[in-house]
C-alpha cells in the first residue's frame, strides 16, 4: 500500500511549485513536528522491541496469535527505523540528502512494512474467526503461523518492487528555462512511464492493501461478536460455571479489535490525502500542503505505538514477563500465576475439551 511515498516524495516538488509564496512551516509547527515524531519513534521502537523480545524469549508464549502479533511489531519496528527519521529530515530540509540508494530503499521498505502490518491483522482476524466461529474445524498450528509470516513478507516485497524502479533522484524543473531559486538541491520523487500507470498502481494498492483488508477484518470480527453473544446467552441459561473464561475470551477479542480499529483510523487520513493528490492535486491548498501532509503522516506513524500500548495495558501476563525481564535476576522475581484463558485457542463451545487448550497470554481479569 503506497500510503506515504506517492505524496511524500512529490510533496517536495509541490513546495517548489509554490516558490512565489512563503510556504515554509512556522517555528512552532516545526518544533511540534520534531517533538511529536521523536515521541512516536521512541514509544514505537522501545514498545515493539520489548513486545517481540518477550514473546520470542518465553516459549510458553509462542502460539499462533502471539507469533502474528510479533510479526506486526516487527513491521512497526521497520517503520520506526526507516520511515520516521527520513520523513522528518526530508520535510524540514525540502531536499534529499541521503543518497540514491536510500531514495529507492526507503519507500520500498515502508511499503513492505505497511503491507506486512495489514496482512498480519488479516491473519489474526481469520485465525480468531476459525477458532471461535468454527471451533471444531481446522486449527492453525505454530509451524503454519511461521509459514504464514514468511508468506506475508514475500508478498509484501513483490508488490513493493515498483518503488525500487520508479523512485529516482533528480533536479526539479531541470528541463524548464525559467529561472527558479532551486540551486542544485536534489529531490527524491517518482518517475512513472505515464500518469495513468501511476494512478492504476497506487489506487490498486489503496484498495487491496487498505479498504478490502479492513472490510474482511470487520466481517470476521462481526461474526465473532455475534457468536460470543450467543455463547454468553447459552451460558447464562445453562448456569454453567465458565463466566470467567468467557469474560477473558471477550477481552482478548476486544484487544485485537482495538488494534485493528486504531490501525484503520490512523492510516485513513493519509490514504485520503494521497488519493486526492493522485487524482486532483489542485484541490489541495498550496501553502497548507505541508501542514496537511505532516499531520496526516504523523497520525499514520502513531499506529506504530498502538500495538505495544494496547497489548501492554490489556495483558497481565505480558506485564509480568516484561517485569521479570527488566529485573533480570530470576532469584528476585516472584513466581507469577498465569491465567488459563488461551489467547490463541479460545473456542466458543462450553466444553472442557475445547477450553483446556495450550496456555498463552491473556488480558487482566
Amino acid at each position: 500500500m503506497e500510503l506515504q511515498y506517492n505524496s511524500f516524495y512529490n510533496h517536495a516538488l509541490w513546495k517548489d511549485l509554490a516558490f512565489t509564496e512563503d510556504c515554509s512551516l512556522s517555528v512552532s509547527s516545526t518544533t511540534f513536528l520534531i517533538i511529536a515524531y521523536s515521541m512516536v519513534l521512541a514509544v514505537g521502537l522501545i514498545g515493539n522491541c520489548s513486545l517481540v523480545y518477550v514473546i520470542t524469549r518465553h516459549k510458553e508464549m509462542r502460539n499462533v496469535t502471539n507469533i502474528l502479533i510479533a510479526n506486526l511489531s516487527c513491521s512497526d519496528i521497520l517503520m520506526c527505523i526507516f520511515c520516521l527519521p527520513v520523513t522528518i529530515i526530508y520535510t524540514l530540509m525540502d531536499h534529499w540528502i541521503l543518497g540514491n540508494a536510500m531514495c529507492k530503499l526507503t519507500p520500498f521498505i515502508q511499503c513492505i512494512s505497511v503491507s506486512v502490518s495489514i496482512f498480519s491483522l488479516v491473519l489474526i482476524a481469520m485465525e480468531r474467526y476459525q477458532l471461535i466461529v468454527n471451533p471444531t474445524g481446522w486449527k492453525p498450528t505454530v509451524f503454519q503461523s511461521y509459514v504464514a509470516v514468511g508468506g506475508t513478507w514475500v508478498v509484501a516485497c513483490l508488490i513493493s518492487v515498483p518503488f525500487l524502479t520508479y523512485h529516482v533522484l533528480t533536479l526539479p524543473f531541470q528541463n524548464l528555462t525559467i529561472p527558479l531559486p532551486l540551486g542544485d538541491q536534489l529531490v527524491c520523487m517518482e518517475k512513472w512511464p505515464s500518469i495513468a500507470m501511476r494512478r492504476a498502481y497506487t489506487t490498486s494498492l489503496v484498495v487491496f492493501q487498505y479498504f478490502l483488508p479492513i472490510v474482511l477484518i470487520i466481517i470476521c470480527y462481526l461474526h465473532i461478536y455475534l457468536r460470543l453473544r450467543r455463547r454468553k446467552e447459552m451460558v447464562e441459561r445453562s448456569g454453567n460455571n465458565t463466566h470467567k473464561r468467557n469474560k477473558g475470551a471477550t477481552r482478548i477479542n476486544i484487544m485485537l479489535t482495538a488494534i485493528v480499529v486504531a490501525f484503520a483510523l490512523s492510516w485513513l487520513p493519509l490514504n485520503i490525502f494521497n488519493t486526492v493528490f493522485d487524482w486532483d492535486y489542485e484541490a489541495l491548498p498550496t501553502c497548507s500542503h505541508d501542514m496537511i501532509f505532516s499531520f496526516c503522516h504523523l497520525a499514520a506513524m502513531a499506529s506504530t505505538c498502538v500495538n505495544p500500548i494496547i497489548y501492554g495495558f490489556l495483558n497481565s501476563n505480558f506485564q509480568k514477563q516484561l517485569k521479570a525481564t527488566i529485573l533480570r535476576c530470576r532469584c528476585w522475581a516472584v513466581t507469577e500465576t498465569y491465567e488459563n484463558v488461551p489467547l490463541s485457542t479460545v473456542s466458543t463451545e462450553v466444553t472442557k475439551a475445547s477450553m483446556l487448550s495450550n496456555g498463552s497470554i491473556s488480558p487482566n481479569t
